[in-house]
């Protein structure tokens, strides 16, 4: 049997009369940079948010920039977790800020709000939790902290559609919040795109400005900007996923259950952990293991594809040796990154699919 990581093609297939009239319609309205059918996803988006604005992007790098730039001066400190994709890190840098990071929580994986205000100092503009494979971190001590320092807080919100803290949707819970619409993800488009999510007028105002050369208005420029501008095709593509996005995140949450079950009790291994706080939406089902690189190894010759979310820790990588940060300075983070190891999982995703993973899991740890 062959379990593919993620299956693109089976859920285009079971979406294909939905998507292909949108796409003709982009065409015939040769609406193909923002435009009408970039505004409806964006008045959708707001709506599943809960937010007062989203504004759409062309990808989700640009979106945690902007977010980020809206609030900082070049030289701020802004602090976030080491163990995420690099797009988190190096936005900060391209908005201007210094890039700082701190601890996270063993079980969440998410920022640890007890380490946070050690990483404080009279720079700190802006706190970025991220909420890491499909759930929230621990939102209320991290805005209670940023209260405190008068710290803006940006919720990195790339793997989290869907995803709830205490009732209330993943980005509408910070100052303003970063989504990815990268192919892969929860809702996905068809190439890249992004959208930030604020109830904040100047935030909106500054990332509809800058994402289209610093205007509001065609030739008339407030600032200088770039072009992070979402396209017609990706609008249309996500304004209809958008509206099967709960029937997959419920195929994500049952599916992450029957992992959860038939992987309990199995010596040598640990299973995400639901925090009481969350919805967990499992855009990745990340497990530990002692020997991840045997288990993915052998996992493949079995048909099998799994992956690393994420492979080294980002402070102990070439790209921040400047930081000056060696190992040893955030040992959970070094510790639960030797071990992770991401399963399969999308909505289409079977229970026999899973069976077989399992079954070879169990055989590999046997061992």
């Amino acid at each position: 049997m062959k379990v593919p990581f993620v299956d693109l093609k089976a859920q285009y297939q079971s979406i294909k009369e939905e998507i292909l009239p949108a796409l003709t319609r982009v065409c015939e309205n040769t609406s193909f940079i923002l435009g009408p059918f970039v505004r409806e996803f964006e008045k959708n988006f707001t709506n599943f948010v809960g937010t007062k604005y989203a504004i759409g992007l062309n990808s989700g790098t640009s979106a945690d920039q902007l977010a980020v730039q809206a609030l900082i001066e070049p030289g701020d400190e802004v602090i976030t977790t080491s163990n995420t994709f690099i797009a988190t890190s190096e936005a900060i840098s391209a908005a201007g800020g210094k890039v700082v990071f701190t601890e996270i929580e063993e079980d969440s994986y998410n920022m640890d709000p007890g380490k946070l205000e050690a990483a404080i100092t009279s720079k700190t503009k802006v706190i970025v939790p991220i909420h890491l494979y499909g759930q929230p971190a621990n939102m209320d001590p991290i805005l209670e902290i940023a209260k405190k320092h008068h710290l803006s807080v940006v919720e990195d919100a790339a793997q989290a559609h869907g995803a709830e803290y205490k009732g209330r949707k993943a980005g509408n819970l910070g100052d303003s919040a970063a989504f990815s619409f990268y192919p892969g993800k929860n809702l996905g488009a068809y190439g890249e795109g992004g959208a930030v999510t604020t109830n904040s007028d100047e935030i909106s105002n500054f990332v509809m400005k800058y994402r289209d050369h610093g205007s509001l208005e065609k030739y008339i420029h407030e600032m200088e900007g770039s072009n992070m501008r979402m396209e017609g095709f990706q609008g249309a593509v996500l304004d209809v996923k958008l509206k099967h996005l709960k029937k997959w995140i419920d195929n994500r949450r049952k599916n992450a259950q029957y992992y959860d079950e038939l992987l309990k009790n199995v010596d040598g291994l640990i299973t995400p952990k639901e925090m009481p706080y969350a919805k967990h939406v499992y855009h990745l089902y990340v497990i530990r293991v002692k020997d991840r690189q045997g288990l993915q190894h052998y996992l493949g010759e079995q048909g099998i594809a799994t992956g690393f979310h994420y492979k080294y820790p980002l402070h102990l990588q070439q790209a921040y040796q400047h930081l000056g940060y060696k190992k040893g300075d955030f040992p959970v983070t070094e510790k639960v990154m030797e071990e992770i190891i991401s399963l399969p999982m999308y909505p289409e995703l079977t229970f026999e699919q899973i069976e077989y993973v399992v079954e070879h899991i169990k055989k590999f740890l046997s061992k």
